[in-house]
């Protein structure tokens, strides 16, 4: 168990435009079950007893935040950049003198609306008082191909293969560290991998489907599906 101590905050980057949704807004701002989808996220860290305090980075010229969450429930950081790898490394930033080296920072992709309290709590209390930090994930059960020129090359073994989740939870002075030693945004696809580049292993605990990315326009059903139910 982690100690009472403790303190925990999360940051949203949210300044991307998901282009891949094909939508003229921002797919933060879709609306999921009749809510600005990035509403749906903040709600989960809202109601978890274990947040301090929630931040969201969005870029400095956004005009859509203001309608999108709740008034004052969270902090808003005009600070975000080109890549989400800037987004987060600049709200960081803005954090020097609000968090402590100590306090631990979650990570949560806006677009991630199915998380919830309870997933919140599992990962908190899994990763305890770990000297890294860890992330919510998935085992792979399917079957994993390697493709070359649309066909099927290899079978990838799956054993041992996690789908990365967030929210991803690491100390303040160590995500800066990790964050300020990447250099590529390409290649820095989450927090942990950025981590990992530093020698560490981070924890994997295992998450939840209804935690999925919405990245897709088929996704948006599916997480409205999630969220419908009990």
């Amino acid at each position: 168990m982690s100690s009472p101590a403790a303190r925990y905050f999360a940051l949203i980057p949210a300044a991307g435009v998901g282009a891949r949704m094909g939508s003229e807004l921002p797919k933060q701002y879709l609306p999921v079950l009749g809510e600005p989808m990035l509403r749906r996220t903040v709600q989960a860290f809202l109601a978890s007893p274990y947040i301090a305090h929630t931040y969201v980075v969005v870029s400095p010229e956004d005009p859509y935040i203001a309608s999108a969450l709740p008034d004052g429930a969270v902090s808003l950081l005009r600070c975000g950049g080109a890549s989400r790898l800037e987004s987060v490394r600049n709200g960081l930033a803005v954090l020097a003198e609000t968090l402590g080296p100590a306090d631990w920072v979650l990570v949560h992709d806006a677009a991630r609306p199915g998380l919830t309290p309870g997933l919140i709590a599992h990962l908190i209390e899994r990763v305890g008082d770990d000297p890294v930090g860890g992330l919510l994930a998935l085992p792979v059960v399917d079957t994993v191909k390697r493709a070359a020129d649309g066909v099927a090359a290899a079978t990838v073994p799956r054993a041992g293969l996690w789908l990365a989740q967030t929210p991803q939870m690491f100390r303040y002075q160590l995500l800066c560290q990790a964050l300020a030693a990447a250099t590529d945004p390409e290649a820095v696809t989450d927090d942990a991998s950025a981590v990992e580049a530093l020698g560490h292993a981070p924890r994997l605990v295992e998450g939840h489907p209804r935690n999925l990315k919405v990245t897709l326009p088929a996704d948006l059903r599916i997480a409205e599906m999630y969220l419908a139910a009990p």
